[in-house]
């Protein structure tokens, strides 16, 4: 029977096997910079460490984005690729669990299931939404779906339901305000907390000087 450490090894090709020509925001370097993010948060909380390495690992290996909303095909995928590495049963069904609950979904969804890895997992996956690397991976989606980069015109939503925010088509810098300006009071860890504290402040300044650019005062 493989180590742990095998199969975090397995799992790592695995990915980067079935995201070779994934959208660049969502890639193998999005989930190598989750997982590493997921590491240095761990290191500050009482966590399966195993549990959150797979589960940072296999946390966007079938976003619903690029499989028409389907909700069902990551932890599908996830369950087949751990229980035929014979990994254990509870750990698959942690792992399964947190892949169903890490992703934001809107302003208004509550979230059923909880758990500490899960905690981690998610707020590596929201740093990587935010800061400098999270305006690059914005604008880079918000041109792969062929999106404005700024319309005065349509006002931001703050009261989308989870459909709605599935099928929004809104500019781009719309989405700062509908999720990754929330994202830093959103934290789960104390380590996130800080780290989305100084991110946020960034994207804030990007936005001052992205707007006086836009009207010509700076």
């Amino acid at each position: 029977m493989d180590t742990s450490e095998e199969i975090i090894e397995k799992t790592k090709l695995f990915v980067q096997q079935q995201l070779e020509k994934a959208e660049g925001g969502h890639d193998w370097f999005h989930i190598l910079r989750v997982y590493n993010n997921a590491l240095l948060i761990s290191k500050n909380e009482a966590v399966d460490g195993f549990v959150v390495a797979l589960g940072a690992l296999l946390h966007d290996i079938g976003d619903s984005k690029f499989h028409d909303g389907d909700e069902t095909v990551g932890p599908k995928v996830a369950r087949k690729f751990l229980f035929e590495n014979n990994v254990d049963s509870k750990v698959i069904e942690h792992v399964v669990n947190i892949i169903k609950h890490i992703s934001f979904k809107g302003g208004n969804e509550a979230q059923i299931f909880t758990s500490s890895e899960l905690d981690v997992v998610q707020d590596a996956d929201r740093l990587d939404a935010i800061g400098a690397i999270g305006i690059a991976r914005t604008f880079n989606y918000g041109g792969f779906k062929n999106r404005k980069i700024f319309d005065p015109s349509v006002k931001v939503n703050l009261r989308m339901t989870k459909q709605e925010y599935k099928l929004s088509t809104a500019p781009t810098i719309n989405h700062f305000y509908e999720k990754l300006l929330l994202l830093k009071d959103r934290m789960n860890t104390k380590t996130g907390q800080k780290i989305a504290l100084a991110r946020h402040q960034y994207m804030e300044q990007f936005l001052d000087q992205f707007y006086g650019e836009w009207d010509g005062e700076k």
